[in-house]
Order: C-alpha cells, then structure tokens, then sequence
C-alpha cells in the first residue's frame, strides 16, 4: 500500500505526510490527557503518585508493550534504529538527562509540552520553545557542539547487542513483553488509585501508540523504499532544530518523517484545544519568570542534544526499544527534575530563598 501511494506522490512527500498525521495523533491526545514528563516527577518526587503520574506511566507502558508486541509478531525489526545500531555515550545520556530535567522543571515543561502548550495559546512556552530549538541547533552544530561532542566522547558505547539493555541481561523478546506488561499494570494500578478518569486515560495510552505508529510507519516504509530511509519514531529536539534550521536558512526544503513532526504535533494540540475550548493567550507575569524560563529552555536544547534525545525521543521512543543509553536518560531525567524541584520549587535551597526575598518574591 505504501508503494503505490509512493508511486504517486513521492516518497519524501509520503514521509512528511506520514510525520504530519502520526505527530498530529500524539499532539491531540497528548493535549488531552495533560502528557507531561515534569508533572509526573515532581508528583513522584513529592511522594503525591496523582494523575499526572498514571498518564505518563500508561503512555510509556503504551508505547512500550505496543513497540514490543509489534516485534513478537515480526511486523517491526528495530535492530536498525538508530537508538540500537549506531554508536552512543553513556556520558553523554548520565549529563544530557540531568540537564534536561532541570530545564524541564525551570521551563515548566519539556520540549513536547511546551510545543503542546504553545498550540494552545500559551506565549511562554512558545517563547521557552523557540530558545530549545535554538539551543538545540547549537548544540548540534553551532557555537556549542564542541562541548557537546567533548562531554559524549567521555563515555562511549558501541552499537549493537551493547546497546540493547535485554541483550546484557540476558533477555530477549519474552523477557521484554513480560517486563513491558509490568510497567502497563503498574500504569492501570496508578490510574485507579488516583481515580483518573476514562477520557484521560484512553487518551494517555493512544499518545503512547503514537510512538508505535511511528516505528510501525518509517519501518515500513524502510522496507518499500529503494533510497534508505531513517527507521525511528517520534522525538523532538532533532525535528526542532532542523525546523528552524529551514526557516532561517534553507530555500530548498528537503521533506522527510521528522520534518513533519513538530507542525503534527502543533495542529493536533490546536485541534485537541480547539475543541475543548482550551484556546487562550497567556503570557509572562514578571521578569524572574522569563529569566527561569529561558535558562530552562537552554539546559533542555543543550541537555537533548547531548542525551540524543527529548522527554519524547529518548525517554519514550528509544526507551520503548530497550536502548541502554534511552533507560540512563531517563533516569538522568526524573533525577534532575526531583532536585530541581527540591532546590527552587520548594525553597530548600538557602541561596535561592535569598534571591527570591531579594526580587520581591
């Protein structure tokens, strides 16, 4: 099927179409069921275990246990996938996910909330998405990618069976369904106790299927296509630098799976907006607000870069392939975001109650 639509319209306009519908499907749902990596961890890190805990908990395991199944019945190979196959830092993803959750709680959200929250209406975070995608781009290949290449080079990792967690444990496909079915009972386990509701949590487990959708489409494609084609699936700091990438310098536009992303995303969060009446500007109260928000923004497009991947990218979509480096990332994640929290959220820290008493706060 996909051939004969690549037949007719191309196969980069078919990648792009097909980055466009499945971003469109995660900004919708994502958009309804308040998706948020940063809610969940200071939840966690506050012991509160709420809703915002379950919702990330059923759109992991969702992404997880449907990426795997996907592999049991040989409809998915992600040998390929870059998460697996190429060459990765262990360095790179312990600092990288420390960096991003400490920019997430600052920014109060990660780069796909943010982009979520900008199709919305909310002015801050598309001001805090704009300097991650900056950040991002030059970290990648501007005035910040010798530190980022210095710090990834500390602690190397070949690609391959070294890269797969269940490979050096031991484990292969059963063992990675079984431990994927731990995680969705521990999801449905919280969704009940915090009494969430059936809108919410449908609409978490079809952001997760997202994920599989795009693993499902770009590996298809792969195996349609005559030119190589990337097999990976949703994931944000990538797509965001080469976005702006294209709108600042690039006349030619070259359309590909990831390019179709972040606009996806956008209009689907809008639509998801739209009708739940949800539209509305909002903007800066202070300056101390600005000034968190944008340092936030900077440690997540510095931290993504250097981690090879976003709240979304590494913590889910490579996670859900059982990458090593995806798993310490998101451990750095949760790890930076519960210090974070503790340090500035919650005043532990004596410097910044000083600098908070001192801006008048």
């Amino acid at each position: 099927m996909l051939t004969s639509i690549a037949d007719l319209i191309g196969e980069d306009l078919l990648s792009w179409i097909g980055g466009l519908l499945i971003g469109g499907l995660f900004g919708f749902f994502a958009q309804r069921s308040r998706f948020c990596l940063r809610a969940a961890a200071i939840e966690f890190s506050r012991g509160q275990a709420g809703q915002r805990l379950a919702v990330w908990l059923l759109t992991f395991a969702g992404a997880l246990m449907g990426t795997q199944l996907l592999v049991a019945l040989g409809w998915l190979d992600v040998s390929e996938a870059r998460q697996l196959a190429q060459q990765g830092s262990i360095s790179g993803a312990l600092i990288g996910g420390l960096m991003f959750g400490c920019g997430m709680v600052l920014a109060r959200g990660c780069a796909s909330r943010l982009l979520v929250l900008s199709a919305n209406g909310n002015l801050r975070a598309l001001l805090s998405g704009l300097v991650f995608a900056v950040a991002a781009q030059a970290a990648y290949r501007g005035l910040l990618s010798p530190a980022r290449e210095w710090l990834t080079n500390l602690w190397l990792i070949n690609g391959g069976p070294s890269r797969d967690i269940m490979s050096l444990v031991g484990g292969g496909t059963p063992e990675k369904l079984a431990f994927s079915a731990i995680w969705l009972l521990a999801g449905f386990g919280f969704a009940f106790r915090s009494r969430l509701a059936p809108r919410l949590l449908w609409s978490a487990l079809l952001t997760g299927l997202a994920v599989v959708a795009g693993w499902l489409f770009t590996y298809q494609l792969s195996q349609s296509s005559f030119a190589p084609v990337a097999l990976n699936s949703l994931t944000f700091s990538g797509p965001s630098a080469e976005v702006l990438a294209v709108v600042l310098n690039s006349p030619n536009i070259h359309l590909d799976f990831d390019l179709g992303i972040i606009p996806g995303v956008f209009l689907g969060s809008f639509v998801a907006a739209a009708y739940g009446h949800e539209v509305r500007l909002e903007g800066f109260s202070d300056g101390l607000g600005m000034r968190r928000y944008l340092i936030g923004a900077v440690l997540m497009g510095f931290g993504a870069m250097l981690a090879g991947g976003c709240a979304v990218g590494a913590g889910i979509t490579g996670a859900s392939v059982f990458a090593v480096t995806a798993w310490l990332v998101l451990m750095g994640m949760w790890t930076g975001a519960a210090v974070t929290d503790q340090l500035v959220d919650r005043g532990w820290s004596p410097w910044v109650r000083h600098a908070a008493r001192a801006e008048g706060t």
